[in-house]
């Protein structure tokens, strides 16, 4: 692979592990806060509805709460809709006259970050009784549909980040030709294109949990192009057709204007700046209007800060990879007021991912309390002092090479960051070139000569000395480019935990669901024995879910979705903090579920539920879960 393929290999896949992390995770942020009925109570009449309220806002189709009767037979009255005009509540009417029973709600919606989230739980009506009820042994998300929806989703990102970041470099740091960067920027573009249609296409499948063949279901992609995230990619599909023109004009407009004796490329219109920023920003709408920003407290605030935060990004890793292809190509020449140029760029961009991610990080966290008491705010601290750090070296950096210039040296420094730096030399001047504010069109002394011959002995210094120059920028631009590296892998494992805001939330909905007279855990462990048919799902709940004697109910789903029968079921519970357990449930064959009302739990705590499932005389798997056992 040349060098400059493996520059822009490097920044797509820091670009890869942003956005697995910055701008939006695999794992769903939403959490159940309530449900009306609650989970596991015993009601003494029928309810009107069953109400379910999130911890965001959510996006629902008409089935997305489906209420099925001991019978398995579906008793809803209407439609899946909002509750009163709330978007992180969902409620649908049941029917009249509902008898006694235990009843199921098995529910699926798309949390506001995009990701789809599904579950199940039960009430009962007079008191509990057997369940017929099947429910979908399929995991939220498609494992395959899930998969390239993310593939695109990622490459997505990576393209904008091309796109605009070298762009960006053409447009302001003026390099003198810009032909080692239109691969670049065509690429960018061409892989955004491409992977908008994927994720129009696999929205659809990604949403309802169904596999890659009904990528081309009409009724899928009437329902993606009739939602916000729909909106999102059409409108993205329009201004990358603006963009097309725009890079067009511009390419061929500038194709041959250069000016000053270093040949850099003349400064853009007023005009033309504009109109790359308008396309700029409406690309990084795009996402902020799909994804987290949209939905939750201050949206207006939080939208601009995720379009700034994009941008940031794009405008540091694309510039680096621009850089990096033009110091790999040795004919194209860089200049020293080129580099300076993306020196200021590139702290403006930090600066700007700072500042936008402290913001989001404390909308994410919600309170103080939250920084230390949940994981994701521990992690949020880490991630602060990498920080730290790389600012601070930045900063060391950029007072160094600032004495360097104001002490009119040459570009002879041995590492040069690129973050916060200031260029003081020319990078391809001879030995008596002279420094400056960074300014296009300085002389040298090599050009002071007009038209007059150079000296034999100084032929082999204008090819030299700049190579070494070019060499040590390229260390210092790697460099700087690992440093990022640290920083965005925390960003990968921070954005993939639940937020502490919704940690809490649901903690607090715990502790307000333990206050009732009844509760209970429900728990749907997927399994697979490895065999032909041994796949499938066990659901355990657990009444009430709290110290002393609980009942237990087990019950197996297979692969097509309704009631298995296996040989034998066992159950165990073990709170390791306190050496305590395993202690065995006793299951036993209640006929067509395994069960016991006589599990005892002496103290509260977080313990591990491990369940063994034998499907034949030989064919067994385990499987745990932790649990939560209240007072």
């Amino acid at each position: 692979m040349s060098a400059p393929r493996r520059a822009v290999a490097l920044v797509a896949l820091l670009g890869t592990l942003f956005l697995l992390g910055g701008a939006g995770s695999v794992s769903a942020h939403s959490a159940v806060r309530e449900t009306t009925p609650g989970e596991g109570t015993v009601l003494k009449s029928a309810p009107k509805q069953v109400t379910m309220t999130f911890t965001e806002s959510v996006g629902i189709t008409d089935d997305s709460l489906r209420v099925l009767s001991p019978e398995n037979r579906r008793v809803n009255a209407g439609d899946t809709e909002h509750a009163s005009g709330r978007s992180d509540s969902v409620r649908v009417p049941l029917d009249d006259g509902l008898a006694d029973g235990t009843y199921t709600v098995a529910w699926r919606v798309v949390s506001a970050d995009s990701h789809p989230i599904s579950g199940a739980f039960t009430f009962s009506i007079g008191k509990p009784s057997e369940t017929t009820a099947s429910v979908s042994a399929e995991p939220a998300v498609n494992p395959a549909s899930g998969a390239l929806y993310d593939i695109a989703r990622y490459a997505a990102y990576a393209a904008v980040a091309l796109l605009i970041g070298a762009a960006t470099f053409v447009l302001v740091c003026r390099p003198a030709s810009a032909e080692p960067l239109r691969g670049l920027v065509r690429a960018g573009w061409w892989v955004l294109v491409a992977t908008t249609a994927a994720l129009l296409l696999f929205r659809g499948p990604y949403e309802r949990g169904t596999g890659p063949s009904t990528l081309l279901d009409p009724e899928l992609i009437e329902n993606t192009l009739t939602s916000r995230p729909g909106w999102a990619l059409l409108a993205r599909f329009a201004l990358l057709a603006g963009a097309a023109v725009f890079l067009v004009r511009l390419g061929r407009g500038a194709a041959a204007e250069t000016e000053g004796p270093e040949k850099e490329q003349v400064r853009p219109k007023p005009v033309v700046l504009a109109v790359g920023g308008v396309l700029a920003v409406g690309l990084a709408g795009t996402w902020a209007a799909a994804e987290h920003a949209s939905a939750g407290i201050q949206v207006p605030l939080a939208m601009t800060s995720s379009m700034l935060h994009l941008l940031a990004m794009a405008v540091w890793l694309g510039g680096l990879a621009a850089l990096l292809t033009t110091l790999h190509r040795s004919e194209a020449l860089l200049s020293a007021a080129s580099v300076a140029r993306f020196s200021r760029l590139a702290f403006a961009s930090v600066a700007v991912l700072v500042l936008t991610g402290v913001y989001q990080s404390w909308r994410g966290l919600g309170s103080w309390d939250a920084v230390f008491d949940t994981s994701y705010g521990r992690i949020l601290v880490v991630k602060v002092c990498a920080v730290v750090l790389l600012l601070a070296a930045a900063g060391f950096s950029r007072r160094w090479t600032g004495r360097l210039t104001e002490a009119e040296q040459p570009l002879r420094v041995p590492v040069l960051e690129t973050v916060g730096a200031r260029a003081g030399g020319s990078a391809d001047s001879g030995p008596g070139a002279s420094s400056s504010s960074g300014d296009a069109g300085e002389s040298t002394s090599a050009a002071a000569g007009d038209g007059s011959e150079e000296k034999p002995e100084n032929e082999s210094e204008p090819t030299s000395v700049p190579g070494a120059r070019r060499g040590a920028l390229r260390r210092s631009v790697l460099a700087e480019v690992v440093v990022g590296v640290v920083v965005l892998v925390i960003t990968t494992v921070l954005t993939g935990t639940q937020p502490g805001r919704a940690e809490i939330e649901t903690a607090a909905a715990e502790e307000t669901a333990a206050a009732g007279q009844r509760t209970a855990s429900t728990t749907l462990i997927p399994f697979d024995v490895g065999t032909p048919g041994g796949q499938g799902k066990v659901q355990i709940v657990l009444e009430p879910g709290r110290v002393g004697e609980n009942t237990v109910e087990a019950v197996v789903i297979g692969p097509d979705g309704g009631i298995a029968t296996v040989p034998e079921i066992r159950l165990s519970f073990t709170l390791a903090s306190q050496k305590i357990g395993p202690i065995d449930a006793g299951l036993t064959n209640k006929g067509g579920y395994w069960g016991t009302s006589s599990l005892n739990l002496p103290i509260p705590g977080t313990w591990t539920m491990k369940v063994t499932i034998r499907t034949s005389d030989i064919d067994q798997v385990s499987e745990s879960r932790r649990v939560k056992i209240l007072r």
